[in-house]
């Protein structure tokens, strides 16, 4: 097997990756290896472009190839509104959406004292900075309903309070969500936030 170091070191790597375990990075990468040409090497040579090109964008924390992304360099953006998530796979969520046409602002996770994340480990001082230096008239909180997705949307509320109008993301039933197969809590946050017809 030690010919085959190479091949496994890459398995490892692969498994490593999130939704691949090592049988799902082995098929993968026994795919990649029989379409080398089609596959493999292109992949490869996009991987090292984007290692050497990729970084954060200094602004909001988006992923691109230049210090400030295409959203917060588009005067189109420029709007007032500005959408706080978790992560970039998060605005990159909202994005595919299409419907909001706002700035964003990436944390870069939530608070968590397990985990000695506080304030200061996320890009929460650079969100207060924005909101008073970006003219912002509207922060809305898109964060996970998670204990720490809330407990981060409640700091943030406290930092920002009168200084600009916040919002959250409405949460409850999904459309073409059938009641007996959602959690209690997803059926408790539809009914807090529930409306007249």
């Amino acid at each position: 097997m030690s010919s085959n170091r190479e091949i496994e070191n890459l398995i490892e790597l692969m498994a490593k990756l999130p939704g691949l375990g090592p049988r799902s990075a082995r098929r993968a990468v026994l795919h990649l290896i029989r379409k080398r040409a089609l596959l493999l090497t292109p992949l490869a040579d996009m991987m090292q472009t984007v290692a050497a090109t990729a970084r954060e964008c200094l602004n909001c924390g988006n992923v691109g190839t230049s210090d400030i992304c295409d959203i917060c360099d588009s005067e189109k953006r420029a709007t007032g509104e500005l959408c706080v998530v978790e992560d970039v796979a998060d605005l990159w969520a909202m994005e595919r959406s299409g419907m909001f046409k706002g700035r964003y602002h990436v944390l870069g996770g939530t608070l968590s004292a397990l985990d000695a994340v506080g304030p200061q480990e996320l890009r929460i001082p650079r969100l207060i900075d924005r909101v008073a230096s970006e003219h912002i008239t509207e922060v809305i909180l898109a964060l996970n309903a998670t204990v720490e997705g809330q407990t981060t949307a409640h700091y943030i509320a406290d930092q920002l309070e009168g200084q600009v109008l916040l919002t959250s993301l409405a949460q409850g039933v999904p459309i073409g969500g059938e009641l007996d197969y959602l959690d209690d809590g997803t059926i408790s946050a539809a009914l807090r936030a529930r409306k007249a017809l």
